[in-house]
């Protein structure tokens, strides 16, 4: 069987790449669908190109962190104009940019405190839980005994009778 692949002119490529890259709603899928182009092809020029697959093809809810804070970078030094037509480009809303930006400048200020005094804090509190959970089965066999107790003394009354009445 003999190779079929199709030959791509490099002109032809860069119109694909404009088309994805472009402020249009067009997905990659609806364009090799378009073109009779399969998507991995699609793909792999968009990999040679070096460029991140666009984002506005996917909810920002399925966003990777990775993909989120290369938006917060990209956008770090735009004014609030060029935000906007960067969000619009990309099919994400401003707000959105902006609160991965807070969580991005947050990330750290809840630094742990000193590892020691983690370890220390653990193991006290693994100490504690063993105490509780055998605190616990004593009071379940202290249960189960009083439990045992009332149930024979019901049978006992049921057989022989109550011991006042004599």
């Amino acid at each position: 069987m003999a190779n079929k692949r199709k030959k791509y002119t490099k002109e032809f490529k860069e119109s694909i790449l404009k088309r994805i890259d472009g402020p249009s709603d067009e997905t990659i899928t609806s364009i090799a669908d378009e073109l009779d182009i399969p998507r991995t092809t699609i793909y792999q020029w968009i990999k040679k190109r070096n460029a991140s697959i666009p984002l506005k093809n996917k909810s920002t809810s399925k966003w990777s962190s990775e993909e989120k804070f290369q938006v917060v970078l990209e956008t770090s030094t735009l004014n609030e104009a060029e935000l906007a037509e960067y969000c619009r480009k990309k099919g994400i809303y401003v707000s959105e940019v902006k609160a991965w930006r807070n969580q991005c400048l947050n990330a750290n200020k809840n630094i742990p405190d000193n590892p020691e005094v983690l370890k220390e804090n653990l193991k006290k509190e693994k100490d504690k839980n063993k105490d509780l959970e055998k605190e616990l089965r004593t009071k379940e066999k202290a249960l189960a005994e009083t439990a045992a107790l009332l149930v024979l003394r019901k049978k006992a009354k049921a057989i022989w009778g109550d011991p006042e009445e004599e």
